[in-house]
Formats: structure tokens, sequence, C-alpha cells
């Protein structure tokens, strides 16, 4: 960028990402640093596009300040897994950095991706190799470049899932920063002399994009990628076993920020249908427009949503038409059945076997008798099996023989993890790790959200609503890490204890869903829900899910533009 731009007019992170000197900035100096567990501020902007996050012990926060001690610093590494499927050796290679680096657990992203959580500043390094070894990395699996892209990991009810998996790589491959940072200063790589922004990121620049960016490919009838979350979205249309493109969707995004109007969670709009060739090349150019017209000043409406919304759906059409000098075709027809996971084992059309595993909160941990850990890594070891981590938080052992099913079953046995009845709510959870690590959160999430369901199917059982499945999600504040606002039923932490209660997502995830009580504690939660649940139970159409009958009974409106968002 030009030496004349008036930075005072920016957001301060679009001059940090400009000095980075593409995004080395000081992070040698600050890993190397022994005074303190952290490193320097404008690093930690940096960083991120290494897929690091500092953080710390809040937990213990106050009494380390009283004995002057800083705070209990560690780091998040994210690990990106485009669409999500990782071979058995990539899987015990992660669960032996989880032990030897981390806090000994694996979470599960509903962005597909691993994350490591409690990572000391001296083993960022040594943990970064090994995941290289891993054939994996963290470049780009945060910051504001192209993050890790989705791919619906269920194959059951179509024959193109595996072109739509290669298609999700390529896609990825191609967006992923070409700078040699990451390998210069996590891999010992020999540093390169200076060029051009068209040599070091012939797509990206020296300030990269205005915001974090975000891609799903869904193969329908599944939207277990929340594909209208998305700021771009990949919708299969197949015929007959043949893949034959994609409906595009844009401008989705869950981000809020409480008390602030100009800042709301928006579902894509579809553009139009792109034949399969092509996918590559549209990914490029919507990710080019938002780069030179999405907003660098407020950083809080940097994302491809709100560009769209300022210049309006049908001008970014008739720019993206232009960029790719040909014209998307009319949308093609498609059905979405439900944007959760199916448990239990299911044999799909290439004839192998997969089995759906639910991972309450994405956290791949031992406790007490149910050893999910383990268990896992006893089955990897076998290696019979590739892993594929869901959009839910959850895994999928696929690509199973059908003789090796015994097998598979008499691991999770041992280890008392054999599929057994939850509740349809409990399976349709998602929580993000909030407390005690995230610096961003108000109210506890995953730590918090299995005692609150426990609660909760009490009044499930009594009204005979233990089996139906109802999406329930629940996030420490209202940045929208676990995609909350697409929930039947949502909260959004506003205080320790206390969140604002949404309803009225669909099952589909095409909806946004509408506040109906704030700041409200457990209690308040309990005894406002209970009468919904109870009045569902009793007045529901056939077949009519949760959220769509909370809708036509009025509990809540529904949002219709997104701007009437309530925070």
């Amino acid at each position: 960028m030009s030496d004349n731009i008036n930075w005072a007019e920016l957001s301060e992170v679009e001059k940090i990402k400009s000095e980075s000197n593409y995004l080395r900035g000081t992070l040698e100096a600050s890993l190397a640093d022994p005074i303190t567990g952290a490193i320097a501020l404008d690093d930690r902007q940096v960083s991120k596009f290494h897929g690091i996050y500092q953080q710390f012990d809040r937990d213990n926060e106050r009494e380390r300040r009283k004995t002057k001690l800083e705070p209990d610093y560690s780091f998040l590494i994210r690990v990106r897994v485009p669409g999500g499927v990782v071979n058995a050796k990539q899987w015990l290679q992660i669960d032996q950095i989880s032990d030897e680096y981390a806090n000994g657990t694996i979470k599960l992203t509903t962005k597909q991706a691993f994350q490591f959580h409690g990572v000391l500043k001296g083993d960022l390094k040594p943990s970064i190799q090994s995941i290289n070894k891993a054939l994996l990395d963290t470049i780009a699996a945060c910051g504001d470049v192209n993050r890790n892209v989705m791919a619906s990991p269920h194959p059951y009810a179509s024959e193109v899932f595996d072109q739509v998996q290669e298609l999700a790589g390529k896609v990825s491959d191609h967006l992923t920063p070409r700078t040699p940072a990451y390998y210069e200063i996590w891999l010992d790589q020999k540093k390169v002399a200076a060029g051009s922004a068209g040599e070091v990121e012939p797509l990206y620049g020296p300030v990269y994009l205005p915001r974090k960016f975000k891609i799903g490919f869904t193969t329908p009838p599944f939207n277990d990628t929340d594909i209208f979350t998305q700021d771009l979205g990949f919708i299969a249309i197949e015929n007959n076993g043949v893949l034959e493109g994609f409906n595009i969707a844009v401008g989705g995004g869950m981000g809020t920020t409480f008390g602030d109007a100009e800042t709301y969670p928006r579902l894509g709009n579809v553009l139009g249908f792109i034949s399969v060739e092509n996918t590559v090349d549209v990914a490029e150019k919507v990710v080019l427009l938002q780069k030179e017209l999405g907003n660098r000043k407020v950083r809080k409406n940097a994302r491809l949503k709100y560009t769209i919304d300022r210049i309006g759906v049908d001008a970014f059409k008739e720019l993206l038409n232009e960029k790719l000098g040909y014209s998307l075709e009319p949308e093609r027809s498609y059905a979405l059945v439900r944007n959760g996971d199916k448990f239990g084992w299911q044999k799909a059309k290439d004839g192998l076997w997969y089995l759906g595993l639910f991972i309450e909160g994405g956290r791949v941990k031992d406790v007490d008798q149910v050893k999910i850990k383990s268990a896992l890594q006893e089955i990897a070891s076998l290696n019979i099996s590739d892993f594929r981590l869901t959009g839910n938080q959850n895994l999928i052992l696929g690509k199973i023989e059908e003789e090796n099913k015994a097998k598979i079953n008499q691991i999770l046995k041992k280890h008392h993890l054999l599929p057994q009845a939850i509740s349809g709510i409990r399976a349709n959870s998602i929580a993000c790790v909030a407390l005690n690590t995230c610096s961003l959160a108000f109210a506890e999430a995953e730590r918090y959200l299995p005692s609150l369901i426990d609660k909760i199917e009490e009044g499930l059982q009594e009204f005979g609503l233990f089996k139906d499945e109802i999406v329930i999600r629940m996030t420490g504040c209202a940045n929208g890490c676990g995609r909350p606002y697409v929930a039947e039923i949502a909260f959004i932490g506003k205080a320790p204890g206390r969140y604002n209660f949404y309803l009225g997502g669909d099952f589909k995830g095409t909806r946004l869903n509408n506040l109906y009580r704030e700041n409200v504690d457990e209690q308040e939660i309990l005894k406002d829900l209970r009468p919904i649940l109870k009045d569902y139970s009793e007045n529901r159409t056939k077949g009519e899910e949760f959220g769509d009958f909370v809708i036509r009974k009025q509990y809540v409106a529904e949002i219709v533009n997104p701007k009437d968002f309530k925070h």
C-alpha cells in the first residue's frame, strides 16, 4: 500500500499487517524473550495468521494479580484440516501432540479443525513442527485470510462426496497465503529476499483481507457445514450420481457486538449456479472483491456480509460476473433436511461403513470410565478407518470394511463408548470453548451447557420429547463462534451465569433466530423454556420442528431483515 495512506483513518490492525513484512512481525524476537510467557502486542495479531491465539487462564487471574504475577499465559493452536478428513496416522500424531505439548485434550471445532489448548510459548515451535510432520499445518487457520475450508463429511446419501472433498482441498490450496514467513519462523527454512506484493502475495497483497473469510461446501440433503453462515458457500448439485456444479451463496456471517446495532448475524444469498470447472475461479474472485471493497476503517463492519449490504446483492453479483468474465447461471433446485449429524453405523453408497460418534462439546478426553481419547487412539493404531471432523464438533470414523466393524465395536465397548441413546437436544448441541481461556467470553459455554441440558432433559422426558431432535447452541459471547444464531434454541453469554435467550432458528440452518429473553440466569431459562416445550409436545403439527413451531405460535417473530436482529 502507498506510503501516503492516512493510517489514522484505518483500523489499527491494517497498519500492523502492513508493517509485518508479510506476517513476520517480530515473532521470532517475541518467542525468544525469556522474561514473559506472552508475545508482543502487535505480534498477537500477526500470530493469528499462523494459527495461534495468545490466551491466559481466567480462573486464576485474580489470584495471580494479587501476588503481582503476570497472567498464566498459554496459547491456542488451530490446525487446518480442509474438508475435515485425516487418516489414522495423522490422528495418532495429533493425539501425541496434545499430550506432549498441550493440556492432554483435543478440541474438535465447528470449522472442522483441531485445536490444542494450554500450549506454552516455548512449546509453540516444536508443536508446529510436529504438526508439519503429520502433513498438516496451522497457517491461515486464523487471521484476515480465507480460513479452513469446510466440506460435509457425511457421504451417506451422495455419490459425489469424494469429488466435493477434492474441490474443497483445491480451493483451500489456492487461497492459502504464499508468504514464506510461516516456514522461516516455525520450520527453520532459509529466509528469502523481500519482494513486491505481486511476488510474495499475488492474491492477498501486503495487507491481506479486511477481516476473516470463511468458505464451506455442503452436499444436500445435509447442511452440516451451515452453508448460509459462510462468507462463501458452495451447495453441490448432483444429478444421478454426477456432480453438475454448485449453487453459490455469499454474505453469511454470525458475529455481532452487544449494543452495536450496526453489527448483526446474516445468512448468505444464493447468487446462482456455477459449473465444476469454475469452482476455484469463483472462490478467488469473491475473495478479491472482498479484498477490494471490504471496510478497512471499522473492523466490526469488515466482513463480506456488511460489504454486500452496503453495495447491494444485485450490484455484488454484477461485479462478480464482470470480474469472472462470464455470468452465473440461474440457481438450480436442491433440498436440505438438517444441519446436525447422524450417529451410529451408516452404510454409504460406496459400500463402506461410517460410524458417527457424539463428542460432547467437541472435547476429546478421557473422563472416569468413558475414555474417548484412549478408544480413538486404539482404533487409529489399527489403521482401519479414516477420521472425519464434523462441523458440529463430532467425529465420524469412515471408509470401514464390513469385517472391521466388530473390532471397532469391541474397542468402543471396552472404553464405555458404544453409541448410546442420548436426547435429541444433546445430540444437536454445540458449545464454544468460552471460559476459562477465551479472552472474549463473558460467560461459560463448553463447561456449562452439558449440565444445563441435564436439567432441560427432565422436561423433555416428562413431555415425551426426549428423542425429538432440537438444535441447541451456547456461546460465551456474541461473536458467534458456535454459529448460535441459526439454532432453534441459543444462549449467548452476557455475564457470568447470565445469557441472552434466543428462539426460532430452523432445523435445516436456513433461518436466523430471534431474541426471546434478555440477560437471564439458569432458573429463568428453565422456567421460561418449560411451558414452551409443553406447548410444543401438545400442539405441534405432524412433522413440525421446534423452531418452526415457536415462529408459528409467535413466541418470537421471524427475522426477515438481518438488521432487525436484537442483541
